[in-house]
């Protein structure tokens, strides 16, 4: 059975790897950089307020990771959880663990709003989440990116 924990500097250059593969997928629409990536992971493990990295294993090998980076939401009047990152490799897939990390969330943040995004294609995360309690928002999302 698959383990959550907290994101340790051993893991640095797993999760490094990871993020090559999952930024790379037809998962997200940006394909980010060897500097973003070392910054999200950096960050995690230097205590940043604004983002947690989580390690999952099985048989004591890393097989996946999840990141939750924090906001606040005017619209809800509360903290926001912004589940950033849930990435598994393949041959985990379909069995759970993604389900468990949200459930891991929700207890660890169970008064707090949870948010995530998911490419309008990746119908299995979306089956995913949706079986966990997060419903679609009709809205339109815009960025400016500065990198």
């Amino acid at each position: 059975m698959a383990e959550i924990r907290e994101m340790r500097q051993e893991d640095r250059e797993t999760v490094i790897d990871m993020m090559r593969r999952f930024y790379r997928s037809d998962a997200l629409i940006t394909n980010g950089s060897e500097e973003i990536f070392e910054s999200n992971v950096d960050s995690c493990l230097n205590g940043s307020p604004y983002v947690e990295g989580f390690i999952f294993t099985a048989e004591g090998k890393v097989i996946g990771y999840g990141m939750l980076a924090k906001s606040f939401s005017t619209e809800f009047g509360s903290e926001c959880i912004w589940i950033e990152d849930i990435y598994l490799e393949e041959e985990f897939r379909g069995k759970g663990i993604g389900s468990r990390f949200i459930q891991y969330v929700k207890d660890m943040y169970s008064d707090k709003v949870l948010r995530l995004e998911a490419e309008s294609d990746n119908q299995k995360a979306i089956s995913t989440y949706e079986k966990n309690g997060f419903r679609k928002l009709p809205y339109m999302e815009l960025v400016l990116t500065r990198r």
